[in-house]
């Protein structure tokens, strides 16, 4: 089938660009480059660098006439989202409705939506959270993020558009960027390959839902099929406290000791996402475990250093 990807140089959506091209879809990507990597854009790919909030959208869509949309492009920085809520609105929200105009004025079959399992919970009632748990997003960017999935149950009703929107938990892996608002997985591998010590925030014991890239990766490959549809959570219902990551990390350093640094403000203290529904819905599992991931993804970094 033919699939459109956003987001394509970036992190987790150019490992799905890989695992579609390797099924034998057809697909075209669109990456602005702003934070994305070119070298990550598969020359299988039919590429186009521009905006999601670009006019321009509508046109390539004409030319590729996807049938599937698989939307990872997003401003991400939570951070950011507070200082500038326009701005990450513009983006998260606005392009995404660019998005879905122009695949309904082509016929598109179906999107895949990254969502959030963190952002869109906020501080959890319950452990693990399931699908059905309230939706109370603590910024902007987890706002833009359940006014997209709304969006989608919207342009379903309309125009018949099948939507999955995927919850993932804290995705971490190869070719995370280690820069801006970055996973801590990345930050901290890319301070202990130099030799220098982390920087844990706060007490080290706010937990978070760590899902290995390529389990992320089987979740869009699964959802593709026609008969999948909703919202899944995409985790792995353990918790992993910042001081546990850094312990994991620190087994393959040379790096045995980390830094404190004063709490964020806001920040969210735990995380958990139950991945029930998704297992017996699309019979998704998590594969790998928080210790295989890491030690897969610290051989990377490492690797890459070297080149």
């Amino acid at each position: 089938m033919r699939i459109f990807i956003t987001g394509a140089a970036g992190f987790i959506a150019s490992h799905i660009q890989d695992a579609f091209l390797d099924l034998g879809h057809e697909v075209a990507v669109l990456d602005n480059l702003i934070s994305g990597k070119r070298e990550n854009i598969n020359p299988k790919s039919k590429f186009y660098e521009l905006d999601i909030v670009n006019p321009e959208v509508e046109a390539v869509f004409q030319e590729f006439k996807p049938e599937v949309l698989c939307h990872h492009a997003a401003q991400m920085e939570v951070r950011r989202s507070v200082a500038e809520p326009a701005y990450d609105a513009k983006i998260n929200i606005l392009g995404t409705l660019n998005l879905l105009e122009a695949g309904r004025k082509v016929g598109l079959k179906k999107v895949i939506f990254a969502s959030s399992g963190g952002a869109i919970y906020g501080e959890q009632d319950f452990f693990p959270a399931t699908e059905k748990h309230p939706l109370r997003p603590a910024s902007p960017y987890g706002l833009s993020k359940m006014v997209g999935e709304e969006y989608l149950r919207l342009y379903e009703r309309l125009y018949q558009i099948k939507s999955v929107s995927l919850r993932y938990g804290n995705v971490y892996g190869p070719r995370q960027n280690p820069h801006g608002e970055a996973g801590v997985v990345a930050i901290f591998l890319e301070k202990m390959l130099k030799g220098e010590n982390p920087v844990i925030n706060g007490d080290g014991l706010q937990t978070r839902d760590y899902v290995y890239v390529a389990d992320v990766v089987k979740a869009n490959v699964l959802a593709l099929k026609n008969e999948v549809n909703g919202v899944f959570n995409i985790g792995t219902n353990c918790e992993t406290s910042v001081i546990q990551l850094f312990e994991i990390l620190s087994s393959f350093s040379q790096v045995k000791r980390a830094e404190h640094a004063p709490a964020k403000l806001g920040e969210q203290r735990r995380s958990l996402l139950s991945f029930e529904q998704a297992k017996s819905e699309i019979s998704w599992l998590p594969q790998v475990s928080i210790s295989e991931g890491l030690r897969l993804t610290f051989e990377w970094f490492k690797n890459c250093k070297k080149s």
